[in-house]
């Protein structure tokens, strides 16, 4: 019986001009990524540049995440192929790789996580995306080409100059603009309204247009307005450390003002009643 891959819900919005939502998933759990699928975010971004995430983590979070047809996007690290196809096997939606740094380097990039015409991905089949050999061979690549997205990070200086050659190359969908570490490579780490950084913010998303990809980025939904204006469809608003920091920080500086001003000018209250421990 041959199955169907799963359809992108990030490529089927975007791809009928629709805006999609993200959510960074930074804690090591499944639960977490089935939390925040029940949410109605169309896409979970969880990584393994920075996090120490294993692969059994990571297949949680993929199978969570389908549960509710909500997107799995992996930054893979950079390193072999490896690194880069795993993340697909396991049915994730999508893939994200950090810092392009010129045109050669997103053709190596497409060339290894496409399978043919497109590149020379290397075919098991025997894996999650090929549902464990049940899909037709020609019909699992055609689908695995059509259905899931590969995303490549524009985050320095460098692949500025060729930014309109790699937005023309075939085989990828999305230029994801990375503000955290394009301002460090212009000096100005952390200064999100530098000029430089507003520039190439507008022309990652020119260069995707011009040549019928897809721009994304991360951004305070303060500036989910401006984003899309000038061109993003595809726009990380939120983390889940940074929702459940900001819970935290709430909860108990509520908690500890009610406390204090009950303590204020008041009587210790004596002990509880009930037993004596």
């Amino acid at each position: 019986m041959n199955q169907n891959m799963r359809e992108s819900r990030v490529l089927t919005k975007l791809r009928a001009g629709e805006v999609v939502s993200c959510l960074k998933i930074n804690l090591a759990d499944g639960q977490v990524a089935e939390i925040a699928s029940m949410s109605g975010v169309d896409c979970l971004w969880t990584d393994r540049e920075h996090l120490a995430q294993d692969w059994s983590v990571l297949n949680a979070q993929v199978w969570a995440s389908k549960i509710y047809d909500v997107d799995m996007m992996v930054r893979v690290p950079r390193g072999s192929y490896s690194d880069y196809i795993k993340p697909l096997e396991m049915d994730a939606t999508g893939i994200m790789v950090p810092h392009i740094m010129s045109v050669e380097d997103a053709k190596q990039v497409i060339h290894t996580t496409r399978f043919h015409p497109l590149g020379l991905r290397p075919i098991d089949g025997g894996s999650a995306d090929g549902a464990y050999t049940q899909r037709d061979f020609a019909e699992y690549l055609r689908e695995a080409n059509e259905q899931r997205f590969i995303v490549l990070q524009i985050e320095d200086v460098e692949p500025l100059k060729e930014l309109d050659a790699i937005a023309s190359l075939p085989g990828f969908d999305v230029l994801f603009f990375g503000p955290g570490d394009f301002s460090q490579s212009i000096g100005a780490p952390g200064n999100w309204n530098h000029p430089e950084l507003i520039e190439a913010r507008k022309l990652v998303a020119k260069a995707a247009m011009k040549h019928g990809k897809f721009a994304a980025t991360s951004a305070p939904i303060d500036s989910l307005d401006e984003l899309i204006d000038i061109g993003y469809t595809f726009i990380n608003v939120g983390a889940d450390v940074a929702g459940l920091v900001k819970y935290c920080n709430g909860l108990f500086q509520k908690f500890n003002d009610i406390v204090a001003s009950k303590s204020n000018g008041a009587k210790a209250p004596g002990p509880l009643p009930g037993k004596p421990y």
